[in-house]
């Protein structure tokens, strides 16, 4: 995702041209219950009561890029064990920073970062495509990710197959290599053709194997559709737009036509399969400048809809994503391509539609010039008073770690001193949990904090931790929904874990309650407060 194919684009670094990448929900429902309540769901009002003071739902994200070892692993070759530490490692930096969302790059050149009987390790764990790294990471990333009390997302690339470097090094077993007519080489690189049906069929039944089989939160697309525009050379897709053109007069248009059956056979597929797992993409920060559409953003830059031909307002428009990341990696009042101005355009293309808006934030450009210490906190600062935008994601990973590190120390200062819980899933909003009230909650204080324990709960996916003090304590015991809205607040939340127990090692007072969040991320009902000091 990163930039570097227009003016409106900071220049590429290394290999980063090949990533060059609202309040919602039902929040804590109605039949609170004391302990010893069976292990049920709870009928509730889903988000209806709580919705105007629910600030707890929000993206914080970032993405974790592998192709070209950029985020992770460090270099190909590493051992498991090794490659598995420095995951830990990652997946710890992104709770201690305040994320909830991890978007992992699993599918980064028509190749898998997971076991897969459909297409070949990925080169950048073993340094050779096919080789394999004696576990699967995807596995145990979601695993290391839940437990923390984070999402992860799986991050595909759809159409890529790799630089001239790598098509002459294809493993045996790659697709290309049985079906030579699926690529065209366009621009010293290696592109699957979308205009070939048999090639939407193959990547859509690569993404859903990983659905299938795999614990993933949500299903991610980057940028990249058809591949960005090259001076002086064509896509070379004549045979496919012969063959399947029919009923189109212009060539872009069919191209659009591919992209947008193949977004929204997607979304069907997961909506049938796992309605849970949330599908989102980011694209390129421009649709359409107003100088070639009315409807454009008032912006003079590249436009996604005649370039990689993504027609990303219409997929808003039919509900074919869930989410939506648009890459704004410009700043405030730059003028061919208006941070403000983009943030907007963006807002309004959702407004009233169910896709979420979170702004993809480029952590890469700090310490470029006018982009100091505050930079990100300045780009927050506008959007987050725009009602629409539920979140940000960051670009890339280790750009936080290191030289965006000041700068997302200043933000998070600002802007992420409480926890969030993540965004809801597709659900109507008076949807009830499908979790119970947490029980056997105990918390025991000591010199290392107060440590909490509570009974694991069958269809919990993650547990969410508060601190109140002893009126609102009494308010959440005796089951009001308004007071238990009231006193579950961000301020009072101190966490999310995906196991049952938590240790709160600051030296604050007050009862803890524990609520746990279904696979939809709805929250259900309060358990009894439990106060280690009364």
């Amino acid at each position: 995702m990163a930039p570097g194919r227009h003016s409106t684009r900071p220049a590429p670094r290394p290999y980063r041209k090949w990533a060059a990448f609202g309040a919602a929900a039902a929040v804590v429902a109605a039949g609170y219950v004391v302990a010893g309540a069976a292990d049920t769901p709870a009928p509730g009002p889903g988000s209806s009561l709580c919705r105007a003071a629910d600030d707890k739902r929000e993206m914080r994200g970032a993405w974790l890029t592998t192709v070209g070892n950029i985020d992770w692993p460090s270099e190909p070759g590493l051992s498991a064990g090794e490659q598995q530490e420095e995951l830990d490692a990652r997946l710890d930096e992104a709770a201690d920073l305040g994320l909830n969302t991890v978007f992992l790059h699993v599918r980064p050149t028509t190749d898998a970062l997971y076991e897969s009987d459909l297409e070949p390790w990925t080169r950048y764990l073993t340094g050779e495509q096919g080789g394999d790294p004696g576990y699967d990471p995807l596995e145990y990333a979601v695993a290391g990710a839940h437990e923390r009390g984070l999402e992860l997302h799986a991050w595909f690339n759809p159409y890529r197959v790799g630089i001239s470097s790598d098509l002459e090094t294809l493993a045996d077993d790659h697709p290309v290599k049985d079906n030579p007519d699926w690529m065209v080489r366009y621009g010293g690189e290696g592109f699957l053709d979308p205009g070939n049906p048999e090639v939407r069929g193959w990547v859509t039944d690569v993404i859903m194997d990983v659905v299938d089989r795999y614990d993933i939160d949500g299903v991610h697309f980057d940028d990249f559709f058809y591949p960005y525009p090259k001076e002086g050379e064509e896509f070379g897709d004549d045979d496919s737009w012969e063959a399947h053109g029919d009923g189109f007069e212009d060539r872009d248009d069919w191209r659009r036509d591919n992209v947008d059956r193949f977004v929204a056979g997607i979304h069907e597929r997961i909506e049938d399969t796992k309605p849970w797992v949330r599908f989102g993409i980011s694209p390129f920060g421009i649709w359409r400048n107003s100088g070639s559409d009315p409807a454009g953003s008032d912006t003079d830059g590249l436009e996604s809809y005649a370039a990689q031909h993504a027609d990303t307002r219409t997929w808003i428009q039919d509900g074919t994503i869930d989410y939506v990341v648009p890459q704004l990696y410009w700043e405030r009042g730059f003028g061919a391509a208006d941070y403000e101005v983009l943030t907007d355009w963006w807002a309004d293309q959702v407004e009233g539609t169910g896709v979420d808006l979170y702004v993809g934030q480029a952590a890469y450009r700090v310490g470029e010039p006018g982009w100091g210490e505050s930079s990100l906190t300045d780009q927050l600062d506008y959007s987050d008073g725009v009602e629409e935008v539920g979140g940000d994601v960051y670009f890339s990973f280790t750009s936080l770690t290191e030289e965006a590190a000041d700068a997302f120390a200043h933000l998070a200062g600002e802007y992420y001193t409480d926890p969030a819980l993540p965004p809801l899933g597709d659900v109507a909003p008076d949807t009830d949990p499908e979790v119970g009230a947490v029980r056997g909650l105990s918390a025991e204080t000591g010199g290392e904090g107060t440590e909490l324990s509570w009974d694991a709960l069958d269809g919990a996916r993650s547990y969410a931790v508060y601190r109140i003090d002893a009126d609102r304590a009494r308010a959440v015991a005796a089951g009001g929904v308004e007071d238990v809205c009231e006193a579950l607040t961000s301020e009072a939340l101190l966490g999310v874990t995906g196991t049952p127990s938590w240790t709160d090692g600051s030296d604050g007072e007050g009862a803890y309650v524990v609520t746990a969040l279904d696979r939809f991320r709805i929250e259900g009902p309060a358990a009894d407060p439990v106060d280690p000091r009364a």
